[in-house]
């Protein structure tokens, strides 16, 4: 049968194809990265049923023992995948350079094998094996059931495979290899999608656990074409400030547990430890309260975190004062500033005001409004909130203080870890023993309570 061929378009970033050329890429607004590419198109024919592999089962009957997790040996890591690894998951790890993904993964192996699960095998296409090995010495991740490969030819990497036999297989990282049947560049849109389609179809045929390292563009997003995403079971976002010691492993997706859980870990000259109590790390506990500080409780997944938001006023000499925000979301600051002034009576349109969270830790739900809000009028006035008083609730344009979740959650950390008094919205639930709430209904009476002693 003759295919007749017509030309298309395909973006060298995300993968899209448009049947004409257009200079903007519909998908991830990219200019000028769409390529003319040669799209087969087959006549149209009659499909028939063929044989199953196998016969369809009842639900019930279906043996759920062989996808059942099973644990790394790395703890905090166990949390985000929903207890551990299931057979034959692909799991994606993304993050930016030099954050830890080579030395987490490298410890993962390392635990694995200590577990008698069998041999791990670590491929590296970006690093050799004598420096791979070097790192392992270092943190102390060397044992007789860690296999080393350097490769970049997928072909070799099955061939490694079908000799070492491994129950865990490790890619360092999935843009660097490439396979010699396939067009297209090394890291390019066409070999990531061959590439990790092969490594998708070794992981279900052998019931093998598969941990892809990925990067990420500029923007923090994964890069590659977004069928990458699909592709695999499991996509955890590895997140850090180089400057900070503190990693987050978040969830993003997952097909066999919860997608919201969040991974606590610490980077130390011996390599990367998990962090089961990260809360200590956001707070810097006083016996006397600072001006310009507020504690508030985020959550993150299920896990409960205090942190310690800071802000700074000062008079600016500039015709338009500055607004500097870090690890705050900045268009929530902004609200906040706008209510506290409108709604508060606190003049802050001709002075600078900094705020910022301790410990390297990102705050971007509602609920550390009301923090903010009170953090930065602790500095504006110049009056310092109690030490042991934990502030939550998300700030209306109006002024008003709106119930936000996990209270409970969030106040029973608190009361753990000796902070007494809270100001909270109305309609909280019920109270944990150990902690005094105050209810606010409005900005107005949050501010008439600390001012004049909570």
């Amino acid at each position: 049968m003759v295919k007749n061929t017509r030309p298309g378009y395909r973006c060298a970033e995300c993968g899209r194809e448009e049947t004409k050329w257009v200079g903007r890429c519909p998908e991830c607004q990219a200019w000028g990265t769409l390529e003319e590419v040669g799209v087969p198109r087959a006549a149209l024919a009659r499909i028939t049923a063929g044989t199953p592999s196998a016969p369809a089962r009842p639900i019930a009957d279906v043996d759920v023992e062989v996808a059942r997790a099973r644990q790394t040996g790395v703890p905090e890591l166990d949390r985000v995948l929903g207890g551990g690894l299931v057979p034959g998951a692909v799991v994606l790890l993304a993050g930016e350079p030099g954050v830890g993904k080579s030395t987490l993964l490298l410890e993962v192996a390392f635990r694995w094998a200590t577990l008698d699960a069998g041999p791990a095998l670590y491929v590296s296409g970006e690093e050799s094996a004598g420096q791979v090995r070097l790192r392992a010495e270092r943190t102390g991740a060397v044992h007789e059931q860690m296999y080393l490969a350097a490769e970049s030819d997928i072909s070799a990497v099955l061939g490694h495979v079908d000799m070492v036999k491994p129950s865990l297989l490790v890619i360092d990282s999935v843009q660097t290899l490439a396979s010699a049947e396939v067009d297209g560049t090394q890291g390019g849109v066409t070999q990531v999608r061959a590439v990790t389609a092969a490594l998708v179809a070794l992981a279900k045929d052998r019931d093998l656990p598969v941990l892809l390292v990925g990067h990420v563009t500029k923007d923090g997003s994964i890069a590659g074409p977004r069928l990458l995403e699909h592709l695999v079971d499991v996509v955890l976002q590895f997140e850090g400030d180089r400057h900070s010691a503190l990693r987050m492993v978040r969830g993003v997706k997952n097909r066999f547990g919860p997608a919201d859980e969040v991974g606590c870990f610490e980077l130390v000259d011996q390599g990367i430890v998990g962090v089961p109590d990260p809360s200590g790390l956001f707070l810097n506990r006083r016996d006397t309260g600072v001006p310009g500080t507020a504690v508030t409780v985020a959550v993150e997944g299920k896990r409960p975190l205090l942190g310690e938001v800071q802000a700074l006023v000062a008079h600016s000499h500039l015709g338009t004062p500055r607004r500097a925000v870090s690890g705050l979301d900045s268009s929530r600051v902004a609200m906040a500033l706008a209510v506290l002034e409108r709604r508060g009576g606190i003049r802050l349109a001709e002075s600078d005001v900094f705020t910022a969270t301790v410990g390297g830790m990102r705050i971007i739900e509602p609920a550390a409004d009301l923090a903010v809000a009170l953090a930065v009028a602790s500095a504006a006035k110049d009056f310092a909130l109690p030490p042991d008083l934990v502030v939550l609730g998300e700030v209306g344009l109006a002024g008003e203080v709106r119930r936000v979740a996990g209270v409970r959650t969030r106040l029973a950390e608190a009361a753990r870890l000796g902070f007494t008094r809270a100001l909270i919205p109305p309609d909280a639930g019920k109270i944990p023993e150990g902690i005094r709430a105050h209810v606010v209904p409005d900005l107005g009476a949050a501010l008439a309570l600390v001012m004049h002693g909570v």
